[in-house]
């Protein structure tokens, strides 16, 4: 595919990533997945061969970044775009049970390995006038009891976007809020958080699975997986929920 684009999915081994991944892949672009879990991230190299750059590790480890970027350019001699949709919910602690390393534990997933790829990324984005996808989170903007860690790290997210739109002109970047997918995340909300959680925010999360709530992976996917090929520059440095109107043209 004579226009086809490469662009660096992390989170790619299961739920938002995963989906977004076989549509990059089925619509016939060349992705570098980035997963700590080697096996699902096989599974997509075997189903789509030369496409699928597979680059396994803990983002928690800066240089994986610079490895994921220096391995598209080895491959296909560009970047077109990163997908950070990496990482993690813990500690599910209110501040006062929990201690400042496992907040930095967070951080380093969250946050910081966001900074460390992007930053890598940034070169080879300025040539291709690339794009950044940040998968963020509703509870970057709304406090929940024992999410502090959490929260906070995707509300630095955000601002990091904000931040690259004005230092990086040539590069769009944008801060996507996929609402509460069924994910393994929520499963673990369930089933290992809850007695940690607030009892009506651990009640809402069940009733949202038992009542059929909860959005497939697909849904704000396909939209960030159309976004991160072709996203408006007036969008960049914006925080937007996946089914916004100003990403109506990219909703199914």
């Amino acid at each position: 595919m004579a226009d086809a684009k490469v662009i660096i999915l992390t989170g790619a081994s299961r739920g938002i990533g995963l989906a977004i991944a076989h549509f990059l892949l089925k619509q016939s672009h060349n992705l570098v997945v980035v997963a700590r879990s080697e096996q699902p991230l096989r599974e997509l190299e075997k189903q789509y061969g030369g496409s699928v750059a597979v680059c396994t590790g803990d983002l928690a480890d800066f240089s994986l970044g610079q490895k994921a970027v220096d391995l598209a350019k080895q491959r296909w001699q560009k970047l077109d775009g990163i997908i950070v949709n990496h990482g993690v919910l813990d500690p599910v602690k209110r501040l006062a049970d929990s201690t400042a390393e496992e907040w930095r534990a967070a951080y380093d997933a969250n946050l910081f390995s966001a900074v460390a790829l992007s930053k890598a990324a940034l070169v080879e984005l300025r040539k291709s006038k690339g794009c950044i996808l940040f998968t963020s989170s509703g509870a970057a903007t709304n406090a929940y009891p024992t999410w502090g860690a959490y929260g906070s790290s995707k509300a630095a997210m955000n601002h990091l976007a904000m931040t690259l739109a004005n230092e990086e002109k040539d590069i769009t970047s944008i801060s996507v809020r996929p609402g509460v997918v069924d994910t393994e995340m929520q499963r673990d909300i369930r089933e290992k958080h809850s007695t940690a959680m607030d009892k009506t925010d651990a009640a809402r999360f069940k009733e949202l699975k038992e009542t059929g709530g909860l959005l497939k992976p697909e849904q704000p996917g396909h939209v960030m997986a159309r976004l991160v090929l072709k996203a408006p520059k007036e969008l960049s440095g914006k925080f937007l929920t996946w089914n916004a109107e100003e990403l109506k043209a990219f909703q199914d």
